[in-house]
């Protein structure tokens, strides 16, 4: 079990929780909310920083890529968070549409399940171990 201070970030529309909370909270991992950059700027896009996802122990991205701003706070965790695991919910075939964007990371083309979310649990705590 991960220690009281590794939390998952779930970058969501509109900040409505994960379907899934309560199983991960259940495997030590505490869920933190955030709905985006919205209308204006994502601070950590904007280079202010962001200790929300700065300090995340793993992220898990369902905004939306056909906006640019979305696309921008990808971008933004793939260079600034290179060592936190990062998951990516996308619509079927935005994998493909994408593809240069989210080379290197893992892409669920579904809603995320139990299993991908014990999964994405596991590589958070292996990942804890190496900082």
């Amino acid at each position: 079990m991960s220690e009281s201070s590794s939390y998952i970030l779930f970058d969501i529309p509109n900040g409505r929780p994960p379907v899934d909370r309560d199983f991960l909270v259940g495997l030590g991992h505490p869920v933190e909310v955030c709905s985006g950059p919205g209308e204006g700027a994502c601070p950590l896009v904007a280079g202010k920083g962001c200790p929300l996802a700065e300090n995340a122990h793993g992220i898990v991205f369902e905004l939306d890529l056909d906006r640019p701003a979305h696309r921008a706070v990808l971008r933004k965790y793939k260079t600034a968070l290179d060592d936190v695991p990062i998951r990516i919910a996308v619509r079927p075939g935005q994998e493909q549409e994408f593809a240069s964007l989210l080379r290197g990371i893992k892409v669920w083309t579904h809603e995320p399940v139990a299993g991908d979310l014990d999964a994405f649990a596991a590589e958070v705590e292996a990942a804890d171990q190496f900082r």
